[in-house]
Order: C-alpha cells, then structure tokens, then sequence
C-alpha cells in the first residue's frame, strides 16, 4: 500500500501524534512518502525522531492509495488541493480543536490507523463546488473548486456590497448585505452555520445560499438541489471584493460574473465503521449535552 502524510504542524503538541502514526505505519511496512513542505517543518522541530527512512512527495498521482491529513478540518481543506480529482481517499486525523472533517481523534490514532489498514472503514463521497468568471481571473487558476464553500465577502469597506444572484438563468434577488456564502452539505456545519444557515447531512445533493449580515429583513437561507447553476453579479462603493475558496482568496473586481455550480468529481473522506455524521453532529455540537437527553 502506497500512502502519502500532509500536515501543516500548527496545533500544540501535534509532535507526539506525528510519532504515533509514522511508527504505526512503518511497523506495518507500507510504501509512505511525507509532503515535502512538511518534512520540513518535521525535520526542523524537535520531538519527531528521524524520518530519514522515508521519502517526500510534491504532486500525488493514482498509485497513492491513501492520503493522511494530520490537523484539523483546515488541513483538510488544504489537502483537497493535492488529492484533486485522483479519487485517492482521504484519513482525517484530527490533532486541533473541533473536527467535523478530520474525525479520527488523537487519543484512538494507533488503534484507528490499524482498523484502517485493515480496510474496516467506510467512504463518504463529498461534493464540491466549482467556480468560474467572466473574465477569467488568473488567481484562481485550475484550484478553482472548494468543499466546503464559495463566500464572497466586502473588501476595504465597511459599507454593503450587492450580490445579484441568478439560479438557472432565473432572477433570484439580490443581496444587500456584507456578503453571500455559498456552501455544500460538507460546508454547512461551518461558516454557513455561523451565519444562520441550516445543517444539512453530507448525503444529500443540495448546495445553501446564505446571506452574510443581510440588511433584506426577509432574506434567508435557501436550499437548492446541486444541480443548480448559480450566477452571482457584485457591486459595491469599492471596485473589488474577496472570493474565498475555503482557505484560498482571490480578488475580483466590481460586475465580474461569476458562475458556481457542482464540481465534475467528489472527495473521498475515510470513515471509521462506527462513526457517522449523526454521531459527529451530537458530539461536535453538544447536541447530547441536554440533561433532558440523559438516558435513566
């Protein structure tokens, strides 16, 4: 088995979790290849034995067939960038703080790892979001998808900016407000959710536009199957405004029509037998935490 390890080494204490896989892999003897930027940063803290015995990687292909992301949900994120649309499936291993993607939890990393190799584990496929311009604009080049969402949001101001929003070539309203997020079943436990919007399990085929700060009284979240083609117009008192791609920004400027509609390939997040979304929303979100919902 062929795995590549990515990890951005920002959560305290992450050193030991790092120890605890690479010597759960090597005692298993697969082929694993650390991302090179994170050798790194590995290769220059202290805590992690040497990792002489293993060999880097920069670009994945389709002999990989796993892929360890080892932080938290934002790594994750990153992470998609490398894996793309090669379907290698992707371990969360979560060393931060909530998790709603990374769900292997660092205290079960050896256990976990060993159910994993054992092929004991499920796929949940992810849907993502794609985004283009007219005009083009460079700065979003191929990595123009996200997983979670799609916000555009105010840029050097304090004042509203205006989101004309079609959905199929159909008038849909338009926005007046700080910003407009559009997110995936994946992305509406995040800034989606912040901002009012409705959770939504990551098996349906649906997609959420949420208003940020709107000053619409009646505007609301809206859920629209994933098939819909979105056609966003902005305008505002300044010339340009952000656009985030999960962890990537891009500026664009004032009236450049942009276009999000579901991307052509999914992402494959490994999931541990016993898990589920239902269990990560109770545990994640406190929603058990109700004395009420105690069992007698």
């Amino acid at each position: 088995m062929k795995i590549g390890i990515y990890g951005q080494f920002y959560h305290k204490n992450s050193e030991q979790y790092i120890q605890i896989i690479l010597d759960a892999l090597r005692k298993k003897e697969h082929e694993v290849l650390i991302e090179e930027d994170f050798m790194d940063i590995i290769n220059h803290n202290d805590g992690v034995e040497t990792t002489s015995s293993f060999k880097t990687f920069s670009k994945l292909d389709a002999t990989y067939d796993l892929f360890f992301s080892i932080g938290g949900d934002g790594t994750i994120l990153k992470s998609i960038t490398y894996v793309q649309d090669s379907g290698i499936p992707i371990v969360g291993i979560n060393t931060g703080r909530l998790g709603f993607l990374a769900t292997i939890q660092k205290e079960n990393i050896a256990e976990s790892i060993n159910q994993i190799l054992e092929g004991k584990y499920s796929i949940s496929e992810r849907s993502l979001l794609q985004l283009t311009s007219e005009p083009h604009n460079p700065e979003i080049s191929e990595l123009n998808f996200a997983l979670n969402e799609v916000a555009i949001n105010r840029k050097n101001t304090t004042s509203m900016i205006k989101v004309e929003t079609e959905v199929d070539g159909k008038y849909l309203t338009s926005y007046w407000s700080d910003g407009l997020i559009l997110a995936t079943p994946t992305g509406s436990t995040g800034y989606s959710l912040s901002c009012g919007g409705p959770v939504i399990d990551p098996s349906n085929n649906s997609l959420v536009i949420t208003p940020i700060a709107p000053h619409n009284l009646s505007a609301r979240p809206l859920v629209l199957p994933d098939s819909s083609k979105i056609t966003l117009q902005v305008s505002g008192r300044e010339d340009t405004y952000l656009v985030s791609l999960d962890s990537r920004i891009a500026t664009f400027t004032n009236n450049t029509r942009l276009t999000v509609q579901k991307a052509p390939f999914t992402i494959k997040l490994v999931q541990l037998l016993d898990d589920s979304f239902i269990k990560t929303l109770r545990k994640k979100l406190l929603w058990g935490e109700d004395k009420r919902n105690l069992k007698q």
